[in-house]
């Protein structure tokens, strides 16, 4: 038995193109009794296209040894994360670790009975290196030449062995943590002529179109990471588990993927707008399940999977029609509301073999523990920054323009927050709209979303674009009969159509809604909430075609807690202790991001530093903790 190249007729020589490598590899695993692989770089793509033959070998029993390393940090953790998944104990993965000399091999070594043999060449472990990408390989069999064979195979055991460490979870882990996507030329792309690579290309799932359910999408980054360990954490007997991951990343696709191997399913979300999406990704991923809703005044409660709204299921006469072992497996989608009395009552009343917390923002103001709610059990956590350092989300271009027009300080304070009444009013002014307007024509995209005070602000704001020749409209969940009012649905349609420029909104558009296409956001109201900024700020940071940036605006006045804005940029959790990070440098933002600050901005923080001690903050956190309770702490 030779080289597969040998067997079909050709020379020894594998050139790519359309000889890809990929088909001798996989032909050499099925017949090796042990597999060797040396690589400089390993990529998800190519972890994915030897993936299974590898899996088919591993429960054959055969050895499976993977050299490679985090130079330059082209090597991708998810790659590592789905081969540790896929191989089991029976693959030993290790990391290069001399730092001081480069590492640039690409070998395959493979034994048999009767021989042995090994490819070599410029075939890095990727999808482009195996199949479509124009790379040189040639095979040297043990029994044709065996001295070369043998200095390949030396040189593999002497780097195995000698000078390379362990791959371990907590070596992985820490490299996940501090990965960015190499910003060098890639050239992992679709090629233009001839077939694809063997496996779906993994990249974000699109949003789901009519003809689109043929498509089956497969896990990709972060939520391979995330799947390993909500599969560890079940095989260590955890029921209930958290997993903490930015907007666009896949959160629903995630949940798909992991209850893959449950029967009966509950998705539990406070908006039927959510449920409709997770309804279709699901569907793309088990298209056999039977799904239906528990919204409204639908009830099908004979459904594999169930898409519930919390206000319709935490009724007393549609929770009763539910026994506590009805599901295997439950989905909470945007889990930082589930320390509300009705989540409380929903999560106490079934008994899943596993629930499933998904939040982009897990913090709470006001004291409320949603950890205790799964155990205390954090199973994956990532957060902005980490999306965009790995290039899953769009960098931003951060504008914080000082704001002179309005002085909060003649606005009142009522339970720790401003009155909305008076903000309003403060803020619909034909100033402030002059200077809103003046920025956006400077620095905004093609589609804006503008998030507002209230319904009013949002209205007058429409009105002032409107007649400056921008089009624009309001959306908010109120009634009104102002011809600047749209419907939310007609008005995303509109923005995606170009139709419309800006929409003006009220909150409704913070969380639970996808605008890909988005390019601009415009920060019109003091944001003091942590988790509202950052639900605002990542509704535009999904990846769109054309869209290599989103442009921020955010307008600062000598509102509480303006001075907190340069932390939360820095994308990590705020509410983990950190220096303000206001030196020479500034705080770490994420890859590829810029952040432009009004130099009086810089004064105006230092001077609400200074007026923001520590006992003023317990006060208005106090009124903050009596006004969710409903009573005095």
């Amino acid at each position: 038995m030779g080289c597969v190249d040998q067997m079909m007729g050709r020379s020894n020589a594998v050139l790519g193109g359309e000889d890809h490598l990929i088909r001798h590899l996989e032909h050499c695993v099925d017949r090796a009794i042990g597999v060797r692989f040396v690589v400089a770089f390993l990529m998800e793509s190519g972890a994915k296209l030897i993936g299974e033959a590898l899996a088919r070998a591993a429960s054959r029993g055969v050895p499976i040894k993977i050299l490679t390393s985090t130079y330059m940090s082209v090597t991708e953790p998810p790659a590592l994360y789905y081969l540790l998944d896929v191989l089991g104990p029976r693959a030993e993965i290790r990391l290069f670790s001399d730092g001081a000399r480069p590492f640039h091999p690409k070998a395959y070594l493979f034994d048999y009975e009767d021989d042995s043999e090994a490819y070599v060449g410029s075939s890095n472990l990727s999808a482009s290196g195996l199949t479509y990408g124009i790379e040189w390989n040639y095979c040297v069999r043990a029994s044709e030449a065996r001295e070369a064979y043998l200095r390949f195979s030396q040189g593999f055991d002497d780097l195995f062995w000698n000078r390379s460490n362990p791959l371990t979870l907590e070596t992985l882990k820490n490299y996940a943590m501090n990965w960015r996507k190499a910003r060098v030329p890639s050239r992992e792309v679709y090629p233009l002529l001839g077939p694809a690579p063997a496996v779906p290309w993994p990249v974000p799932q699109r949003e789901v179109e009519e003809d689109d359910h043929k498509d089956v999408p497969i896990p990709f980054g972060m939520q391979i990471e995330a799947l390993y360990y909500l599969k560890r954490a079940r095989e260590e007997g955890v029921r209930r588990g958290l997993v903490v991951a930015p907007t666009g990343i896949g959160k629903t696709y995630l949940a798909a993927f992991d209850s893959a191997e449950f029967s009966r399913v509950l998705f539990i979300a406070h908006r039927e707008e959510i449920l409709r999406q997770a309804e279709a990704s699901f569907g793309r991923v088990r298209p056999q399940s039977r799904r239906g809703f528990v919204c409204g005044e639908r009830r099908d409660v004979d459904a594999d999977i169930c898409f519930a709204t919390i206000q319709t299921l935490a009724r007393e006469d549609r929770l009763a029609e539910f026994p506590a072992d009805r599901f295997d497996y439950m989905v909470v989608d945007e889990f930082h509301h589930a320390a509300a009395d009705s989540y409380v009552k929903v999560l106490k009343h079934f008994q899943p073999a596993f629930v499933l917390a998904l939040t982009a923002t897990p913090y709470r103001m006001d004291n409320r523990d949603i950890y205790e709610l799964c155990d205390d059990n954090v199973v994956y956590e990532s957060y902005l920054k980490d999306a965009i350092n790995r290039d899953l989300l769009t960098p931003f271009k951060y504008y914080g323009v000082f704001d002179s027009c309005t002085d909060y300080s003649k606005i009142d304070i009522r339970n720790g927050q401003y009155v909305v009444e008076q903000l309003e009013r403060e803020l619909s002014r034909a100033e402030r709209a002059d200077l809103v307007l003046e920025k956006y024509r400077q620095f905004a995209g093609r589609r804006t979303l503008g998030f507002c005070a209230g319904i009013a602000h949002a209205e007058y704001m429409a009105r002032w674009f409107r007649r400056h020749g921008v089009k624009a409209a309001a959306v908010h969940s109120g009634g009104s009969t102002s011809d600047a009012c749209v419907d939310r649905v007609e008005a995303v349609e509109a923005l995606k159509e170009g139709n419309l420029q800006v929409i003006f909104s009220v909150d409704i558009f913070n969380e639970g809604v996808d605008i890909p296409c988005l390019d601009t956001v415009m920060f019109l109201r003091p944001t003091e909430s942590f988790v509202v900024f950052l639900q605002q700020l990542g509704r535009g940071l999904r990846k769109y075609p054309g869209k290599d940036f989103l442009t921020v605006l955010d307008f600062i006045g000598n509102y509480k807690r303006a001075h907190y804005i340069p932390a939360l940029l820095a994308g990590d959790n705020p509410v983990l202790p950190r220096k303000d990070g206001l030196g020479t440098a500034g705080p770490p933002y994420p890859e590829g991001c810029e952040v432009h600050f009004d130099f009086r901005l810089l004064d105006l923080f230092e001077v609400l530093r200074k007026n923001d001690p520590l006992p003023k903050r317990m006060m208005e956190e106090y009124f903050r903790l009596k006004r969710e309770l409903g009573r005095r702490p």
